[in-house]
């Protein structure tokens, strides 16, 4: 494969960057190689609730997820042929201190950004969304993108046990600081018994959309998918994906804090992942809340990496059908 792909050989073997691809550290060489896309980490597990272990994420994801080859059979494309990729190593995260920390994801995320491309980031639990969609936002305009944020829980409480920046706040943080406006702020898969009704209350209040996972059971995935799209683009410039890995029902998904039973299967979210990638202008992604400590056979680390695969196939299709629009 050519420098702006995965490295010959097995996935097993050589340096353990993300999907075997070219280990970038300087910023200022994403623009000299005219990189479409960077994957950074954001090893930040101290505002767990539950089970800790997010904080490996980002290594599992680089060294133990199955290389599956890069020509997607569905898609009919080879997918660095069209897209340049390279792993932008990690946020310097200070070991429980959360301000420096935060600091740190949101300056890593906005270097890649604020040079037209679009970052890749891998949890670190679900607290990571907050500075890094203020990074995305810092440089496409506060208020001008919309998120679509896959996730057994909301993340929108207040506070949790005294704890602004828990992992069951990020969202509300994001729009109180006026990063994502609420009528922009698109969930999916919300299922069990978390949070409370005054918690939906101010939700609501915000012009927040949510799709639980009953209406998908009900409606099915391709009606709730055209809503969720639609409502996510209203009057926005761009969208950032964030997919928390417990959006997987627990046996898809066993490496994660806070594991909720009744959840997506991974035939489901491959390919709604793709389905967004293909349909917005998607402007950055995260990938958070895989646990390696709790995982069974790797099982939600490659969920997990395949998540990050299908949008890279799907950004791979819009690049390959804009050249040729150009060229004809």
């Amino acid at each position: 494969m050519a420098d702006n792909g995965p490295a010959e050989g097995a996935s097993y073997q050589g340096l353990p960057t993300f999907g075997q691809l070219p280990w970038v550290t300087d910023p200022e060489e994403l623009t000299a190689r005219g990189v479409d896309v960077a994957i950074v980490g954001a090893p930040w597990d101290g505002s767990t609730t539950n089970r800790p272990g997010a904080r490996f994420g980002p290594r599992a994801l680089r060294a133990l997820a199955y290389g599956p080859g890069t020509y997607h059979l569905d898609l009919e494309v080879e997918m660095f042929d069209h897209v340049s990729a390279v792993d932008f190593g990690d946020a310097v995260i200070a070991h429980g201190m959360w301000e420096p920390s935060r600091a740190a994801i949101e300056e890593r995320v906005w270097q890649v950004a604020s040079r037209g491309v679009i970052p890749v980031v891998l949890g670190g639990d679900h607290s990571i969304t907050w500075p890094s969609a203020t990074g995305v936002a810092r440089h496409h305009g506060m208020g001008k993108i919309g998120v679509i944020h896959f996730d057994a829980h909301a993340d929108t409480a207040d506070r949790i046990d005294g704890n602004l920046a828990s992992h069951g706040t990020p969202m509300r943080r994001l729009i109180e600081s006026g990063a994502v406006l609420g009528r922009n702020f698109v969930q999916v898969g919300l299922r069990g018994y978390w949070p409370p009704a005054d918690v939906f209350a101010w939700m609501r209040e915000q012009g927040m959309r949510t799709h639980l996972m009953q209406e998908i059971w009900e409606r099915g995935i391709p009606a709730v998918m055209r809503d969720v799209i639609a409502e996510a683009q209203e009057g926005t410039d761009g969208i950032y994906l964030s997919v928390d890995i417990d959006v997987l029902d627990p046996g898809f998904a066993p490496g994660t804090g806070t594991p909720e039973p009744g959840g997506m299967a991974p035939v489901d979210l491959l390919r709604i992942v793709r389905q967004i990638a293909l349909e917005t202008n998607l402007v950055a992604m995260d990938v958070v809340e895989v646990s390696p400590p709790y995982d069974h056979a790797d099982l939600t680390v490659n969920n997990a990496h395949r998540c990050v695969w299908e949008v890279l196939a799907a950004l791979a299709v819009r690049r390959r059908d804009q050249n040729s629009r150009a060229q004809s």
